[in-house]
């Protein structure tokens, strides 16, 4: 039988979307190069088989640069132990009663748990997402802890708390860029092994790290309003309000949610709850411009502030797209420099998502609305209003009386914030005299 060789096709040339995806996602890449990621994750995330998917994203996140601590659980792995081995599960108030015979089932099932993990993170198979991968995984005595002690009358044994965290032996290990595995154990100067909770190791380690970020994978898609909607964005005190409502709570939300604000209010930058149910929901998150979880920060990312000349840019590729449609008169780079100082801009995480700029005209007591726009990720809740709001405001400073806009797309939007169409010889003559009749705008004017 002759040897045949086989020719595959060329790959196609990638698509339009394609490209402008992975060029949006380049802030993300430079932003998170070099910072420090804990990511905690239940034992069920193994025991359903879905830690395969997880590493390819967590080989992604450490070939860009990465520092990553990843902390385990091994609750659905532990109540098989003693299933197996004919023992009770006894909790006193939510809290697991650690006897002898329990700590030897949490320690078999945790060992079994963290090889697995291990052996995943240690593939590189060719023609797969780990092809070339060359994870080294950390661990050791990184976490001391004591007993939980008495609570209520009830002596919880080998039920333990953290007491420190090794912070100088864990940034030694992430500076010789090996991921760090943390096991829900903890260590005593007495040389004995308590139980711990994978939240609070996470929880404190991220802390005691200063880290960039706390990521808990959970059972839900993240936080949810009284309606059922997921709520993207969070600051400690909106979070502090849903915690107030318990009644209405998830059992994961209950749990991960205050350590998300323990963990914010002590410096850690971001802490955010995604699903583990979603396949790639850590890179969903990350690389995207509203994330498919919830994350919480200490205080709003929304920043409105003056226009400087390092702003330009962010402007021009905010408006080029709009232009390009017709809906905003073309401003070319050199004009905008010129009248930078007419603008605002809408800053969400240190990124310009809106702006606007305003144009007065003292003799008519009037002021233009010009170059009004919201980034498309970012429409629809309500920073439109928030810029128009805040132009209303410095008209108003600046003793002007009315507000006027011309448009060729979005009169109904005007028109449902208090603004009427008034007549082109209405407009100040300087602007009447440089009205384009082949665009053919609407004027709207809005008084105050």
């Amino acid at each position: 039988m002759p040897f045949v060789i086989k020719v595959m096709p060329h790959s196609p040339v990638p698509s339009a979307e394609f490209v402008a995806w992975f060029r949006s996602v380049a802030p993300y890449i430079h932003a998170f190069r070099g910072r420090t990621f804990v990511v905690a994750f239940g034992g069920e995330v193994v025991a359903d088989g879905k830690f395969i998917e997880l590493t390819h994203d967590l080989n992604l996140l450490s070939s860009l640069g990465v520092r990553l601590v990843l902390v385990h659980g091994a609750r659905p792995q532990i109540e098989r132990h003693l299933i197996r081995n004919n023992l009770d599960g006894h909790y006193h108030h939510g809290i697991r009663l650690t006897d002898s015979e329990t700590m030897q089932c949490v320690k078999e099932a945790v060992g079994r748990v963290r090889v697995e993990i291990e052996a995943l993170l240690s593939m590189g198979l060719a023609n797969s997402p780990m092809a070339n991968a060359d994870i080294r995984v950390a661990g050791g005595n990184f976490i001391t802890a004591q007993p939980m002690g008495v609570i209520h009358g009830v002596d919880l044994l080998y039920t333990g708390s953290v007491r420190k965290v090794d912070v100088v032996a864990i940034k030694d290990r992430l500076d010789r860029n090996e991921v760090v595995l943390l096991s829900p154990l903890g260590y005593s100067p007495t040389g004995e092994v308590f139980n711990l909770t994978l939240e609070e190791v996470a929880t404190r380690t991220a802390i005691a790290l200063d880290a960039d970020k706390l990521i808990f994978l959970m059972e839900m898609e993240g936080v949810q309003d009284a309606q059922g909607n997921l709520l993207r964005e969070l600051t400690v005190a909106d979070a502090r309000t849903i915690l107030s409502e318990k009644d209405r709570l998830s059992e994961d939300v209950a749990l991960f949610l205050p350590c998300a604000v323990l963990a914010c209010e002590a410096g850690v930058a971001r802490t955010h709850l995604v699903s583990r149910h979603v396949d790639g929901s850590i890179l969903q998150e990350l690389f995207s411009d509203i994330g498919i979880g919830s994350m919480v920060v200490e205080s709003p990312l929304n920043t409105l502030r003056d226009a400087t000349i390092d702003d330009v840019g962010g402007i021009l590729q905010l408006l080029q797209p709009l232009e390009v449609e017709g809906i905003l008169v073309r401003r070319g780079r050199e004009r905008l420099e010129r009248e930078i100082e007419r603008f605002v801009v809408l800053e969400h995480d240190h990124r310009i998502i809106g702006c606007a700029a305003l144009y007065p005209f003292f003799e008519e007591q009037a002021a233009e609305l010009a170059c009004l726009a919201v980034q498309i990720n970012y429409r629809k809740q309500g920073y439109g209003d928030l810029l128009l709001k805040h132009m209303i405001a410095k008209a108003q400073e600046k003793g002007l009386n009315r507000l006027f806009v011309l448009t060729t797309r979005t009169a109904h939007w005007f028109i449902e914030r208090g603004f009427k169409e008034m007549d082109i010889n209405e407009l100040p003559s300087q602007k009447k005299m440089l009205y384009n009749f082949q665009r053919r705008s609407k004027v709207f004017v809005r008084k105050f």
